[in-house]
């Protein structure tokens, strides 16, 4: 059984459409998909009318969080749409973001990059979550960078880079404890992925898991060897489950759908302690 935890489409940052997602999970052979868009769950009900037969699909999405000043994603699974105090906190993510690029679009400008807010939209698509990697690939159009990864550096619009805007976040024990009030399960994203930033002590994510934290993703592609074999240590020291996912953009990353994969018996046990929503089978 190969079950992919963690993944994006059009509805947030990734380059697949929700039907085209379904359909390439089948295509590689996977039993379960996550579709974790960025603070919004305007993909599942296409991603569920195109279900392939026998592929299952895990309604989620990443939130994105601080604790103390450091940003984190938190893959929430399962929980109520609906449930409206969650609900009301996608919604203020998900309009921060819109004020929050054309800031940096306008600070690129300043820096002398020739990056245009209107192909920006064109590239988060109708209905889209705008965030960074719309505009890196509109510096790689613009001839500004050579590919989205240098984009994300100091020089550019990397967390602390000369065109970085804070955007509105979620305190993170928050948010698991909001997500586990809408009958879903945590698990921490990419934890030690020292190339994206500041990443928590080890004594957040005690507090985390004091909090409600279901689980910590290890097995990802931001993580090496020594960084997979702490995360698991940690889990074990704290009680967490432990997950592995592609965390799949399309063709806005080099990773491939189930690069990763999260244990059979991990998945039920995130099935089972849900009570929000349920995975839905084709």
């Amino acid at each position: 059984m190969r079950i992919d935890l963690h993944t994006h489409s059009t509805a947030s940052d990734g380059t697949d459409s929700p039907t085209d997602l379904m359909r390439g999970a089948a295509a590689a052979g996977l039993d379960v998909i996550a579709l974790t868009d960025h603070d919004t769950v305007a993909g599942h009900a296409e991603a569920v009318a195109a279900l392939p037969a026998g592929l299952t699909l895990v309604p989620g999405c990443e939130l994105s969080c601080r604790y103390r000043g450091i940003g984190l994603h938190l893959l929430a699974y399962l929980f109520d749409p609906g449930e409206p105090a969650l609900a009301r906190e996608r919604e203020l993510l998900r309009d921060d973001r819109i004020p929050r690029a054309r800031a940096i679009v306008g600070r690129l400008a300043e820096l002398g990059a020739p990056v245009e807010w209107e192909r920006v939209v064109e590239l988060a698509g109708p209905g889209g979550t705008i965030g960074r990697p719309h505009i890196a690939t509109a510096m790689v159009e613009a001839g500004v960078v050579p590919d989205v990864a240098s984009a994300f550096t100091p020089e550019w619009i990397a967390d602390g880079g000369r065109a970085h805007v804070d955007k509105h976040e979620l305190d993170a024990v928050t948010a698991v404890r909001l997500v586990r009030a809408a009958g879903g399960v945590t698990v921490f994203a990419h934890p030690m992925a020292v190339k994206r930033g500041r990443v928590l002590p080890e004594s957040a994510v005690a507090e985390l898991a004091g909090a409600g934290l279901d689980g910590i993703e290890a097995d990802h592609m931001d993580h090496d060897a020594a960084a997979r074999r702490r995360v698991r240590e940690l889990a074990a020291d704290l009680g967490l489950l432990v997950t592995g996912s592609s965390d799949y953009h399309g063709s806005r990353k080099t990773c491939v759908l189930g690069e990763h994969t999260t244990d059979p018996a991990v998945y039920a046990e995130i099935a089972a302690r849900a009570s929000g929503a349920a995975p839905i089978t084709g």
